[in-house]
């Protein structure tokens, strides 16, 4: 997935560590060979590159994401959309170059949602498009990810584990010292990396997604990776970065990204409907906001 995965693991007398190891970088390995779009022969690409119409068998670890992504994606103003990998790709964030044509017919366009265009059949296993369509899963492939990850523990009964796949993280049980997991959430500065507070993670799973990362600057204005399907493009600028905590990486991976799409408001409102503690960051000129919902962030300054 073009980064890291870790694992901090308090590891059971008789448990071989290579053995965990082998399985661990085999789930992620799997999740990569499915989702990936970097990937010419992924099932995913299969899937975009099938005709309309078309019925394409997928494997039920990508089914389970697919189908998550369209529940996640019918929430108010489909702010979560898994079917915007073509403007991904114009923007040059994809494994393509930046396509100027398709920016411009695309922008300030709001697109169809794709849990119109996309069926499942979940028992079948297979997927079909119902009109033209690109599907890209960046925004909650890590999570599930990491949820793999924390399966694999869960299969060596391992009471103890933190695991990582680039900044999405899930905590099992507390450390070996009976602390809970440290977890930082960083400042969301665009040529540093530095601490911004410190989070306590228990039997629960983090996700961050911010404009800092990666970008590209347009008449001086910054805009983020992260696509917004009403305006056929990148999300404006003001919101620097939003941490989820939530039970699952899934969840936390695609809700960051959905309350990133929102705004700072509606944002605040669709995570206490779903029932989930967020940090929500914003730019105010030289100011950083911050914005807390539920216990675990009860920050608001």
């Amino acid at each position: 997935m073009g980064t890291r995965w870790t694992a901090d693991l308090g590891l059971p007398e008789g448990i071989d560590p290579a053995a965990v190891e082998t399985a661990l970088a085999d789930a992620v390995a799997q999740v990569d060979a499915q989702m990936s779009t970097w990937k010419a022969d992924s099932d995913l690409m299969r899937l975009n590159a099938a005709p309309v119409g078309e019925w394409v068998a997928v494997p039920p670890e990508l089914m389970q994401v697919l189908s998550r992504g369209l529940e996640i994606g019918q929430a108010p103003d489909g702010a979560f959309d898994i079917g915007l990998g073509d403007l991904v790709s114009a923007w040059g964030f994809g494994a393509d170059n930046a396509d100027e044509a398709t920016i411009r017919a695309n922008l300030g366009r709001p697109r169809q949602p794709t849990h119109e265009v996309l069926e499942l059949d979940e028992q079948g296993l297979r997927a079909r498009k119902l009109a033209p369509l690109a599907l890209d899963l960046s925004g909650i492939a890590k999570g599930y990810g990491v949820d793999r990850m924390m399966r694999v523990c869960g299969d060596f009964n391992i009471p103890s584990a933190l695991v990582a796949l680039d900044g999405e993280l899930r905590a099992k049980g507390v450390q070996p010292d009976s602390t809970p997991w440290s977890v930082v959430i960083e400042k969301p500065a665009y040529d540093a990396r530095l601490p911004l507070s410190m989070l306590e993670l228990q039997d629960a799973a983090v996700a961050t997604s911010g404009d800092y990362r990666h970008w590209v600057e347009v008449d001086g204005m910054r805009l983020s990776h992260t696509m917004d399907h009403r305006m056929g493009g990148p999300t404006l600028p003001g919101i620097a970065g939003v941490t989820v905590v939530a039970a699952d990486g899934m969840t936390a991976d695609a809700m960051a990204t959905a309350i990133l799409v929102l705004g700072v408001s509606d944002g605040r409102a669709f995570a206490q409907k779903r029932g989930v503690d967020c940090l929500i960051l914003e730019r105010a000129g030289s100011e950083l906001r911050q914005h807390g919902v539920g216990p675990l962030f009860d920050v608001d300054a």
